[in-house]
């Protein structure tokens, strides 16, 4: 209890600094500028006003010696008369002068008001002697209250008291207030008419003040004031007191918290974190009530006392006015709001459009002439996102705030961010797409990009995946991808058969036809090989000790070229053991005496004998002999 009536005062005290703050605020003054040019306009009205009081000092002079003169002076009277008609007439125009003056400041001069109780009774735009608009308006103020709390108060003796230039209002013979010509201008009313109208709000703000400021009235406020707040207390009791009930009933059903929140196969929340959850939304919830009540208590007791009457009105516009400005805001957005759905809907129809030709292409029920089906989606993505871009900025204008400073500098920075930030991945975006275009390759096609070789597994707009063969995934970016050349293994090995290819150097003393048939039969005798085309057999060189032979067969297993390599070059040797044929490159010196040649046997004569080896050896100096064998 004593915490919450300690926050009370608290919240008590602030809203009666910020309802003042905001009275002050009101009144701050103009500049320097503003105020002279208002005080020289203000003092050309009391000009007009004074020469208009001379003109009547002269004209109640000229009628008395009007009604004075006989009938044999009849040439001064007539000069009189016109003297005093001349003078109505430029009274007439002071008069009217006056009005246009009162009327062109009516919009800026502010008056100053006549307040008393709870009530403001008129303002005061003039200025009367010496004393201010404001200095006028408080002398009255002090002066009814006075007459308020004066024990013998007497609405009869409120009298009203017609002099030359004002109107005067009289409690008993004390002077309360006093009406020129020129206060009666501003109220665009008469003078006496206008002392009328303020001499009943006066008796009526006279009774109420005495009936509000009486014991008995003061007792019931009182009384009032303790029963809002023991009001308040059972409010608040009477919130926590449901708002844990509630929360045990939630956290108590069986079943329904102990499974927690999934999205799909992702648990957002467990049991535990989900009641922890909901606990803390209770509690924030519970606050929230309580200081809304509170603070609507605030606007009922200071209504109760008149003196504090306009704190309430001003906390009250601390809730009502944003609303107000929330709830019109929402109206004179609806049809801004109804033209955004209507777009949305367009957009959204159109958007469908597409897809739907995007997926006839796909599918082959539409063709295109030099249209591949693999450009179908991106080609749909491409045109979505300049639809989407399209249509955010034919909405744009139609967003709420969308003229506004912050606004434009927000996305303008967004905009530099983006451009400045996003350079390479901007560049890797427009090679993706000159990639799909190009159609160098496609999602499974064994390829050679730079140093790397293996199967494309993924191709997005920033990026190309690859599996190497040795289970390897390399990311490429696009950029990489465009500035080296690709080889594609694939793109004509279903129809056409990729070439597989390895080269053996082998002796000119093998033949070469049975140098070839040894390699084709190795090719046959490979998977994955194709019977049809044949393989075939290049001699590509003549080197000095051996010939170069290269085998050539056709595969339309291109992702397996490792596997079929292997099984290639097995085949090779266990054909070439076979046959006897040694696979080397023989490299010996050709030393005729005892050696055979290396031509093969099928192009030497037939009486073609090996020359035999020829050998010196020397018994010794003394001798000097020596024999060959």
């Amino acid at each position: 209890m004593i915490r919450f009536l300690t926050f009370l005062t608290f919240f008590f005290c602030v809203s009666i600094f910020s309802c003042i703050a905001r009275q002050d605020s009101t009144n701050k003054k103009p500049d320097s500028a503003a105020i002279k040019r208002l005080e020289s306009d203000l003092d050309r009205v009391n000009q007009l006003s004074a020469e208009r009081f001379s003109d009547s000092l002269k004209r109640s002079e000229l009628e008395r010696r009007v009604s004075i003169l006989g009938a044999a002076d009849k040439s001064q009277r007539e000069s009189l008369i016109a003297e005093l008609s001349s003078l109505k007439k430029r009274d007439s125009i002071h008069l009217s002068s006056q009005r246009h003056q009162i009327d062109s400041l009516r919009t800026i001069v502010k008056g100053a008001p006549v307040v008393f109780g709870s009530d403001t009774l008129y303002y005061i735009y003039a200025k009367l002697g010496s004393f201010s608009a404001n200095d006028r308006a408080r002398a009255v103020t002090e002066r009814l209250e006075r007459i308020g709390d004066t024990p013998g108060y007497s609405a009869d003796s409120l009298k009203i008291s017609t002099a030359e230039q004002s109107t005067d209002l009289l409690y008993g013979s004390s002077l309360l207030l006093s009406i020129t010509d020129q206060d009666a201008l501003w109220a665009k009313k008469d003078r006496k008419g206008y002392t009328e109208s303020i001499k009943k709000k006066i008796l009526t703000a006279l009774e109420q003040y005495r009936k509000d400021n009486s014991w008995q009235v003061i007792l019931e406020e009182i009384l009032l004031t303790l029963l809002v707040v023991a009001v308040v207390i059972l409010l608040i009791y009477l919130i926590n007191t449901l708002f844990k009930k509630l929360s045990k009933k939630i956290i108590s059903v069986d079943g329904r918290l102990k499974e927690g929140i999934r999205i799909k196969n992702y648990e957002l929340l467990d049991a535990a974190h989900q009641q922890n959850a909901i606990t803390i939304i209770l509690k924030v919830i519970r606050y929230g009530v309580i200081i809304l009540v509170i603070y609507l208590a605030f606007p009922v007791l200071f209504g109760i006392f008149p003196f504090t009457r306009d704190l309430s009105v001003n906390l009250l516009s601390y809730i009502l006015s944003p609303l107000k400005k929330i709830g019109l805001s929402i109206w004179n957005y609806i049809p801004d709001l109804m033209t955004i759905l209507v777009l949305l809907v367009v957009f959204r129809y159109v958007l469908r459009l597409v897809r739907f030709i995007k997926t006839e292409i796909e599918r082959g029920k539409l063709t295109i002439p030099g249209f591949y089906k693999d450009w179908a989606n991106p080609t749909y993505q491409i045109i979505r996102v300049l639809i989407l871009a399209f249509m955010l900025i034919v909405i744009f204008p139609y967003l709420p705030g969308s003229d506004s400073g912050v606004f434009k500098g927000v996305s303008v920075f967004m905009g530099v961010l983006f451009t400045f930030g996003s350079a390479g991945a901007l560049g890797n975006v427009v090679a993706g797409l000159v990639l799909t275009y190009m159609r160098a390759f496609k999602i499974g096609d064994r390829v050679k990009i730079g140093d790397v070789t293996g199967d494309i597994t993924e191709k997005t707009l920033l990026v190309t995946r690859v599996r190497t063969i040795q289970n390897e995934i390399v990311s490429i970016p696009n950029s990489t991808v465009m500035n080296n050349h690709t080889v594609n293994f694939s793109i004509e090995a279903a129809e056409k058969g990729l070439i597989v290819n390895t080269t053996v150097t082998i002796g000119y003393d093998v033949p070469w036809r049975q140098v070839h048939q040894l390699l084709i039969d190795a090719a046959r005798a490979t998977d994955l090989i194709e019977a049809e085309p044949e393989p075939y057999v290049l001699q590509t060189s003549l080197d000095d000790y051996y010939v170069s032979y290269r085998l050539n067969a056709f595969t339309k297993s291109a992702n397996k070229q490792a596997l079929i390599y292997s099984g290639l070059h097995a085949n090779i040797q266990d054909q070439f053991n076979q046959a006897g044929v040694e696979i080397m490159s023989p490299h010996y010196k050709a030393i005729r005496d005892g050696n055979a040649t290396a031509i093969p046997e099928d192009y030497l004569p037939k009486d073609y004998k090996a020359p035999a080896f020829r050998t010196e050896n020397k018994m010794g100096k003394d001798n000097g002999k020596s024999s060959d064998r």
